[in-house]
C-alpha cells in the first residue's frame, strides 16, 4: 500500500503542476489577447472571439490529455495494465471518473487508479472554472 500511495501522491503533485503551468500559460496568452482587443474594440461573439474560446477549449482538453497520457505510460511501466492502447483507455476513463470497471488494473496497483480519479475531478473542474472565468469576462465587454 505505500507504494501505492507514494505513486499516486507523486502523480498528483505531476499533473498539478502541468496544470497549473498550463492554465498559467493559457492566462498569459489570453492576456495578451485582451490587450490587443482593448487596442481594436473586438466584439467577444466575433469571429476572433469564437477563435479565442475554441482555442481555449482545445487547449484545456490537450491539457488534460497530456495528464491522461502520463498516467498511461506509469500503467504500462509499472505493468499494472498490459499495453499501452489499454492503459491509455483505463487512464481516460480513470481520469474522467467514468469508470467502468477496473478488471483491466493489476490488484496491487488499484489505490492508484482511484486516487487518479480524485485528481482527474479536481482538474477537470479548475479547468471549469478558468473557462467560466473566462466566459464571464468576455460578456463584460
Amino acid at each position: 500500500m505505500l507504494a501505492e500511495l507514494s505513486l499516486a501522491t507523486v502523480m498528483v503533485i505531476l499533473t498539478v503542476i502541468i496544470h497549473a503551468v498550463g492554465l498559467f500559460t493559457v492566462a498569459r496568452l489570453l492576456r495578451l489577447e485582451e490587450l490587443e482587443e482593448a487596442i481594436e474594440h473586438i466584439h467577444p461573439m466575433s469571429l476572433r472571439g469564437f477563435g479565442v474560446t475554441l482555442s481555449v477549449i482545445l487547449a484545456l482538453i490537450g491539457l488534460h490529455g497530456v495528464e491522461i497520457w502520463l498516467y498511461a505510460f506509469v500503467y504500462d511501466f509499472i505493468g499494472a495494465v498490459e499495453g499501452l492502447r489499454n492503459a491509455v483507455y483505463f487512464s481516460t476513463i480513470t481520469y474522467g471518473a467514468i469508470g467502468y470497471d477496473d478488471l483491466a488494473m493489476a490488484d496491487r496497483w488499484r489505490l492508484v487508479a482511484a486516487i487518479e480519479g480524485i485528481n482527474g475531478i479536481v482538474l477537470i473542474g479548475w479547468s471549469t472554472a478558468f473557462f467560466v472565468t473566462l466566459s464571464g469576462r468576455m460578456r463584460r465587454r
